[in-house]
């Protein structure tokens, strides 16, 4: 490859990772075909213009995969415009206020001997281990979400990929 064609394609991703962190945490998850569902949902809750403002938030961004795995109706029940509130409520738990990284969480986890406890920004606690050299987070039902892929920046916070959609308790 001629040292034209390698300087541009170093330019050209530059730019590109330059954009990318330039984008908000919604339009970085608009971006993923995997996220889709998680698009929809946050849609249907009202609160796209929340996440859009300067945060930061750490996000714990479920799968479609993740949305897959829930009860067969739960997810077209919480999409109808009644329970909007409690959709609301369901998100705002995969998000916690202030950027964490991978890192941090971990070191977190080691200086609490194994545990740390996260406040969510729907007022519930979330508890974050390691599991098999992953993150682990488990909500307060019990149920445990493995973060696939992390340290996702934007300019107005941080993403985490989930693999499975979080329950706060009621």
């Amino acid at each position: 490859m001629k040292p034209k064609n390698i300087i541009l394609i170093a330019v050209i991703s530059f730019f590109s990772l330059s954009t990318y962190a330039q984008s908000d945490v919604v339009d970085i998850i608009l971006l993923s075909e995997d996220h889709t569902t998680f698009i929809t949902t946050i849609k249907a809750a009202g609160l796209v213009s929340t996440l859009k403002k300067s945060g930061p938030y750490t996000i714990f961004a479920p799968t479609n995969e993740a949305f897959d795995k829930l009860p067969p109706k739960q997810l077209a029940n919480l999409l109808n415009p009644e329970n909007k509130a409690t959709l609301a409520s369901i998100l705002s738990y995969h998000v916690i206020a202030g950027s964490l990284t991978e890192t941090e969480i971990i070191n977190k986890i080691n200086v609490e001997n194994g545990s740390f406890t996260l406040q969510t920004v729907n007022g519930q606690q979330l508890v974050a281990t390691l599991k098999d050299n992953k993150i682990a987070i488990t909500d307060t039902t019990g149920h445990t979400s493995l973060l696939t892929k992390t340290d996702i920046n934007g300019k107005n916070g941080i993403i985490h990929v989930a693999d499975t959609v979080l329950s706060p308790s009621n």
